[in-house]
């Protein structure tokens, strides 16, 4: 029988968080966050999850690299408003040798409740690229850290 206590525990995908506030400019004429917002939220929550635990964008354009989004998804599940304060949980969800998954959850916390609103959720895949466009390796010292968040 295995011993609960004398087995290491499972590793938890390091989950990255950050904030930002809904700008006037992000609604819509339905007064709700327009809805290819979403996808600079994703952004902001790569953007800074990058900075802080691997490295920044410029240190990657500074080895001639850039990592477009490949592929997108978000499923959308209540909207977010113009001054609404949301919280970007951000994780990688895959690496691989030329490409890597982020997938994200837009939240937001509504006083009174104990829980946070599930406003969004989502997926970006980006590929290591060349400036002229060809698909390349991620350097090493870069996945070596990346895969550290997995």
């Amino acid at each position: 029988m295995n011993d609960p206590l004398s087995s290491p525990p499972a590793k938890t995908p390091q989950i990255h968080r950050c904030q930002t506030r809904v700008l006037y400019g992000d609604t819509d004429a339905a007064a709700v966050v327009y809805n290819a917002n979403y996808l600079r939220y994703f952004e902001q929550g790569r953007t800074e999850l990058m900075r802080e635990l691997v490295c920044s964008y410029q240190e990657i354009e500074a080895l001639g690299l850039v990592m477009p989004v490949t592929e997108c998804h978000i499923r959308f599940k209540a909207p977010a408003r113009y001054d609404d304060l949301l919280t970007i949980e951000t994780r990688l969800l895959e690496l691989k040798k030329v490409s890597c998954t982020f997938s994200y959850r837009i939240l937001r916390y509504d006083a009174g409740q104990d829980r946070p609103k599930l406003l969004a959720r989502g997926t970006t895949t980006h590929a290591a690229v060349t400036r002229d466009g060809k698909l390349c390796k991620l350097p090493e010292e870069i996945r070596t850290k990346m895969a550290t968040l997995l």
